[in-house]
């Protein structure tokens, strides 16, 4: 008998999950894992996660001072809280975590770059060293140019929210480290803006993308990784086959897991060495043209951010309550 789907993805591709649920991450033992607002948020509401909560908001309130009001308790909390669950997940997986930059940042180039220095040093001082961990920043041109500041002084950064061939490059010639293009919300657009109901897998407009992306980096020997993310079904999953990374929520990690069969690889570095492309240079110039002109990415973008945003402050109302609890 072969071996299921995710044995066989793990030969050709770095599998990765998509959550922020430690018992999940125990449960299928990814190389690396992602994490972002909506994920610390579901997190955080867990049961047997609830101590990692209080004992955030204690460490904060002990921070800020007795007399700090509560909201300035809150603010100091959100993010310690995310490195407090990276840094739990760093203790189970051999790789590196992914943890996001506050989204309400993502057209501040300034803003970003003393952010994710602030995460780094949050992460230094548990023990962790940078080299494990990705600082995830929206993939505006602002965004872009912050992480190419931040890579020079060794923090790693994952450039979250990529709808666009323009982003991608821009990002290659940036020197970041990792891309995720995010392969389910593609196809979400292409599903409302044209009415159908469903695309097959090679040709889910997604898929489509992050191949396209895939072979232009190893065309040009871009050392920026590539990671699809954000999957609707385990088609797109195998139709991405041989990518660098792919990071994987526990339901669809669950499903290859269970499925049998072969699994061919559809990306390869090699192949895509030989082919045919046109090199293109992405300036601010450039990337403002190329982002007004695709639709898809420029709602995309502005829409993850929205979400991402609405996320956070969603994060900071549960943990104001929390805090009310305790300190009641």
């Amino acid at each position: 008998m072969s071996n299921n789907l995710l044995q066989q993805l793990r030969e050709m591709t770095v599998v990765v999950a998509d959550t922020g649920d430690i018992q999940a991450i125990e449960a299928f033992m990814p190389q690396d894992a992602t994490t972002n607002p909506s994920l610390i948020t579901a997190a955080a509401q867990m049961p047997q996660y609830q101590g990692i909560v209080d004992e955030t908001l204690r460490q904060a309130r002990q921070d800020c001072g007795a007399a700090a009001p509560a909201a300035t308790v809150v603010t100091h909390a959100f993010e310690r809280l995310a490195v407090a669950f990276g840094t739990k997940i760093l203790q189970i997986i051999p790789g590196r975590v992914s943890t996001e930059v506050d989204a309400r940042l993502s057209y501040d180039g300034e803003a970003t770059i003393a952010k994710a220095r602030e995460l780094i040093a949050l992460y230094e001082a548990n023990g962790v060293s940078r080299q494990r961990v990705l600082i995830k920043i929206a993939a505006t041109w602002e965004g872009i140019q912050a992480a190419s500041v931040l890579e020079k002084e060794g923090i790693h950064c994952n450039l979250t929210l990529l709808f666009g061939m323009h982003q991608a490059i821009a990002c290659a010639e940036a020197g970041v480290t990792l891309i995720s293009p995010f392969v389910g919300r593609i196809l979400d657009w292409y599903k409302k803006d044209t009415g159908r109901d469903a695309y097959p897998p090679q040709e889910d407009p997604g898929v489509l993308s992050v191949t396209k992306i895939y072979n232009y980096f190893k065309k040009f020997g871009y050392k920026t990784e590539v990671m699809g993310a954000s999957f609707r079904n385990m088609g797109e999953i195998t139709e991405l086959a041989g990518c660098d990374l792919l990071t994987i929520s526990p339901a669809l990690l669950a499903e290859l897991q269970a499925a049998q069969g072969d699994l061919p690889r559809k990306l390869d570095a090699g192949k895509a060495a030989v082919m045919t492309i046109e090199k293109i240079h992405v300036d601010q110039s450039a990337f403002e043209r190329m982002h007004i002109a695709d639709r898809m990415a420029n709602d995309k973008l502005a829409e993850g951010i929205e979400g991402f945003t609405k996320a956070l402050v969603s994060l900071e109302e549960l943990l104001a309550a929390r805090l009310t609890v305790l300190e009641s």
